[in-house]
């Protein structure tokens, strides 16, 4: 990392850039099937047979499947979990595509990442302000005396799911303070999920912050030159919580990545 601000942030947009536009990232999800939707377990147009038993999903295929388990050929069941990460390492390909096994609140899950997806061939880059040191602001995080909470919170699929929130990060815009509520992960980073005065206008209806771990007094980064859009920016099929309440600044923040640029117009 080097020692200026401004170029920092370049390689970060660029790294980003990269992340999102990769064979199989956001850009290439095309489906995100419930298990419970399809009790024979037959997903349209997803090879297999797919069945949630417990802590498990059993996937059932044929040589005619043409799904492959680690890079081998599957005839007959396979036992799996689900699949982590940012970008998951799905076990699971069928014709170029990876099927990503995920969970939910007890509820089981199988997505769909294609290379060739519309949205990734449409995909023209991201609408994002230049670095502003004005946004990169000194903020303080206060836990909950009561420890980590849940909240029942839409979800971009129109469900209501639990969003774990252990704290709020304090910060100052022009000389008034305001909150966000955060999650802390498990490094101890922070994050946020948050709208603002240009939510759906100059930017997508909502956004992420990752704040890096607070110090031992709480003093903590909130850049929100890195503010990121979620993945739902990028396709329709994912769950992405939208902000709790209190979570909607009322004012603009015209910083970070704002809008996915689409070469179709959209």
């Amino acid at each position: 990392m080097s020692t200026d601000p401004r170029q920092d942030w370049n390689d970060w947009h660029q790294q980003r850039t990269g992340t999102v536009s990769a064979p199989y990232g956001p850009l290439s999800l095309t489906g995100t099937h419930w298990l419970a939707d399809y009790p024979e377990g037959r997903i349209p147009g997803v090879p297999g047979r797919w069945t949630a038993e417990g802590d498990e999903v059993v996937l059932t295929a044929s040589p005619e499947d043409g799904i492959s388990l680690d890079g081998e050929l599957l005839t007959g069941e396979a036992r799996l979990t689900a699949d982590t990460g940012p970008i998951p390492d799905s076990r699971v390909e069928a014709a170029g595509r990876r099927l990503v096994v995920l969970r939910r609140e007890g509820l089981w899950a199988v997505r769909v990442f294609d290379p060739e997806s519309p949205a990734r061939r449409a995909f023209a880059g991201m609408e994002v302000t230049p670095y502003d040191e004005k946004w990169a602001l000194a903020g303080r995080f206060r836990p909950y005396a009561a420890g980590r909470t849940t909240l029942q919170v839409e979800n971009a699929d129109g469900r209501t799911r639990g969003l774990g929130l252990a704290g709020e990060i304090a910060f100052g815009i022009e000389g008034e303070e305001y909150t966000l509520q955060v999650a802390v992960e498990g490094d101890g980073s922070l994050w946020a999920v948050f709208a603002d005065a240009t939510s759906g206008a100059g930017s997508y209806r909502f956004r992420f912050l990752r704040p890096p771990a607070p110090a031992a007094d709480g003093v903590v980064s909130v850049d929100f030159n890195r503010a990121l859009l979620p993945p739902c920016a990028f396709a329709d099929h994912f769950i992405c919580p939208f902000p709790p309440p209190g979570n909607t600044l009322p004012v603009p923040v015209p910083a970070g990545e704002r809008r996915v640029s689409r070469g179709d117009g959209r």
